[in-house]
């Protein structure tokens, strides 16, 4: 990729957050809105962070041996792959920026029998890891994309770890039974490390990266996928391709097709990138293609109601705990999502506060953002803090106490606890967080196989189409588990990148 035929964009981590958050009235952005915010492109949001780098329209070639619509991190995982191969890829992406919902990700990705597992003495297994998986999509889960998911997991932490993007911060998440969630070395948020470095391989290897290219259209001819329409500025072209990768995300900002899988969401905000409009499942089904769990959509329980940012589990993972607005834990923090937003949901004010000190704030870096951003309230002691939250003094110390007690001895008698107690919560200040639950993960989408090839309703493969990340369903089952977003986009990201090359070399 030549310098001289690239658009630069500088943006700082915090901006990407914002610059894709939902808005404040709980509902989610629709499909126009999406568009309509993809064609300013040339607004430059500069805050002295990494800089993003883009192909230049007029460079936009007819013919590519793969095209991949979507520049999420399971897009660029499948161009970084298909290069590999020998292939020349493009990644088509409608949004003015690069990263789609990967750039949100603020906890980590899991994986099983990495080598930094080993290396820090955690005992984890395949199975182990298939087992916990199965359990939170309370048996669901497609078992054979899962096993494909959990064999695979170690080898993307390899191949990230070979590209500089090094994972060995390992933590809890919920659902987990051991330390298994990959973070940055810092412990900071995945998503815009993760982002940032694919990017700089893509450019590296230079492979053309084109934003507001927004694909209309999955084409094909005599049964055979044969590339896209895509609208880019004022034009729409045709762009051949021996194979088509879709890997758009989900429809987690589609509020239309929100409520009609899921009529009892309405009015939910959400966490999700205002890019996930489920443009791709729309356009596979236009093609034939098969859906799956389109109606398991997953409520994060941790996510500030007024802007829909999202409060990693990370915070919990390193100890945090959920108080209701009486001072009082009231379920296992580290329980499965789905189970922690419910218990949230059936509180009489139907919201909580993440409890937290300051040491826990050294170690989960995130909680450096949500201070940026005003939604973390801070004191030197754990009586000011409930004044400021309106919260009984005395019931706060409490629970505290009986809390600190739970983590001394290793056993949590109230809810059953059982990771993340390493560190107990009594360096001041203390901090809380106002949360509720939000709309965060669409489990719905296409169906594939192992190969990542699209099926149809008769199990038979649409030919040269394959997709990849949320785009796709059943691999979640009924509950995502935290950490698994990120292992689904690298995993299955890089095995759509290596067999639609196998198939574009027929």
């Amino acid at each position: 990729m030549k310098t001289s035929g690239l658009k630069k964009l500088v943006i700082g981590a915090a901006s990407l957050l914002l610059l894709s958050a939902c808005g404040s009235n709980g509902a989610t952005k629709d499909s126009e809105t999406a568009k309509s915010s993809a064609s300013s492109s040339e607004t430059e949001v500069a805050s002295g962070a990494s800089e993003q780098e883009y192909t230049d329209p007029s460079e936009l070639k007819d013919q590519y041996d793969i095209v991949i619509v979507g520049a999420g991190g399971a897009g660029m995982a499948a161009a970084l792959s298909a290069k590999e191969a020998g292939m020349n890829p493009v990644i088509l992406e409608k949004m003015p920026i690069a990263g789609g919902n990967t750039l949100k990700s603020s906890g980590g990705m899991n994986a099983s029998e990495t080598k930094f597992q080993k290396e820090q003495g955690i005992e984890d297994s395949n199975q182990q890891f298939f087992d916990d998986t199965l359990k939170g999509g309370k048996g669901t889960n497609d078992q054979e994309l899962l096993h494909y998911l959990v064999d695979n997991s170690a080898s993307a932490i390899d191949w990230l770890d070979g590209m500089g993007i090094t994972l060995d911060n390992i933590s809890y998440s919920g659902g987990a039974s051991v330390k298994r969630i990959h973070r940055p070395h810092d412990g900071s948020a995945v998503g815009t490390y993760l982002v940032d470095g694919l990017l700089r391989n893509i450019h590296e290897k230079e492979i053309p990266l084109f934003v507001n290219a927004d694909v209309k259209k999955i084409n094909e001819k005599d049964g055979k996928v044969t590339g896209v329409s895509v609208k880019i500025g004022d034009e729409e072209k045709t762009i051949n391709g021996n194979a088509v990768v879709v890997t758009t995300g989900g429809f987690g900002s589609n509020k239309e097709m929100i409520e009609k899988y899921r009529p009892d969401l309405k009015g939910y905000v959400s966490t999700t990138s205002e890019g996930s409009t489920g443009d791709g499942i729309k356009m596979i089904e236009s093609l034939g293609g098969a859906t799956v769990d389109m109606d398991q959509i997953q409520v994060h329980p941790t996510v500030v109601q007024d802007t829909g940012m999202l409060v990693s589990e990370t915070v919990r993972g390193e100890g945090a705990i959920l108080v209701n607005q009486q001072g009082e834990r009231f379920y296992n923090e580290l329980e499965t999502r789905d189970n922690v937003s419910a218990a949230i949901t059936a509180l009489p004010e139907s919201y909580a506060y993440l409890i937290f000190d300051d040491a826990l704030a050294g170690r989960a870096k995130q909680v450096d953002f949500y201070k940026e951003q005003g939604v973390v309230v801070e004191a030197d002691t754990i009586e000011a803090l409930a004044k400021k939250i309106d919260m009984d003094a005395d019931t706060l110390a409490k629970t505290l106490d009986t809390w600190n007690q739970s983590v001394k001895d290793k056993k949590d008698e109230a809810f059953g606890r059982e990771t993340a107690m390493d560190y107990d919560l009594t360096t001041g200040p203390y901090y809380a967080i106002k949360i509720a639950p939000g709309i965060h993960h669409t489990m719905g989408g296409v169906k594939i196989n192992t190969n990542t090839q699209v099926l149809k309703k008769d199990g038979s493969v649409i030919d040269g189409l394959y997709a990849a990340g949320e785009v796709t369903g059943g691999i979640h089952g009924q509950n995502r588990i935290g950490g698994n977003a990120v292992a689904d986009i690298m995993v299955f990201g890089r095995q759509a990148g290596v067999q639609a090359s196998e198939y574009a070399k027929k």
